[in-house]
């Protein structure tokens, strides 16, 4: 049966002289793992190589979901911008596309999420400025770390305590707040000595987690906090440490 979809190619690996296995990110489909027969020659079908973080429309056979489905059609579309001009946009990208995969199952479809992976990797493509792309590209990147979270039903509780339900009140200088990610949000001074694995946040981070609104005029003290958070949180739910993450905290913009 030929399946017809939108994808985004988050793995691609050399099968054969010729051939690649590439695995996408699909619209109504989820994620699937292809073959793509001839990927690699000079005259491919595929207009050449599948590359991971190209996009378009695809078709595949998929008779026996427990096999390799087939590529026989993928038509790449080209990004208006390049990533080449900035290394930490582009260990951005390949985070976000590492938490995509990893995060997510086979033939289990979020639209909303590939609808926001997508515009991820459009709007991180499109910085022009050159003295701010590092920390605009930062902000995408916890914006579509919240939005993963959020669609595969691992979002924080961030507007309250997750323990005793206190509400985070931003204006209320006296209110400590911490994050653990064993309680999967927000702990309050009261609750925190009962985990252990907590972190105490500045004020201005925790407001900036309690309204999402803020993250976009964070500076980058602030920022660099909240992703510090976010890839130990995602170290915890994946049991792992993602193999990106030392390539987004090795070279986070500083103030």
């Amino acid at each position: 049966m030929l399946v017809k979809d939108v994808a985004i190619c988050i793995r691609a690996v050399d099968y054969s002289e010729t051939s690649q296995i590439v695995t996408f990110f699909t619209r109504r489909t989820g994620k699937i793992s292809a073959i793509a027969k001839g990927s690699k020659r000079p005259k491919s079908k595929f207009d050449g190589p599948v590359e991971v973080f190209s996009h378009g429309k695809i078709v595949f056979s998929d008779s026996n979901r427990e096999k390799l489905a087939t590529l026989t059609e993928f038509e790449q579309q080209p990004w208006r911008g390049s990533l080449a001009s900035n290394l930490f946009a582009l260990n951005c990208c390949f985070f976000a596309t590492e938490l995509v995969n990893s995060l997510t199952d086979d033939y289990d479809p979020h639209p909303e999420l590939f609808d926001s992976f997508l515009r991820f990797l459009q709007n991180i493509n499109e910085i022009r400025d050159t003295l701010h792309a590092s920390r605009d590209s930062l902000v995408l990147l916890i914006l579509f770390q919240l939005a993963l979270l959020k669609e595969v039903g691992l979002m924080p509780i961030l507007n309250a305590c997750v323990n005793c339900k206190t509400r985070y009140a931003i204006r209320d200088t006296r209110y400590e707040v911490y994050f653990s990610s064993s309680a999967n949000g927000l702990i309050c001074r009261d609750c925190e000595a009962s985990f252990p694995d907590k972190i105490r946040l500045t004020r201005n981070a925790a407001n900036a987690l309690s309204n999402l609104k803020l993250i976009a005029d964070a500076n980058e003290e602030v920022l660099s906090e909240i992703e510090k958070i976010l890839i130990h949180h995602f170290t915890d739910t994946l049991g792992r440490r993602p193999k990106m993450a030392k390539h987004i905290l090795g070279t986070i913009p500083s103030s």
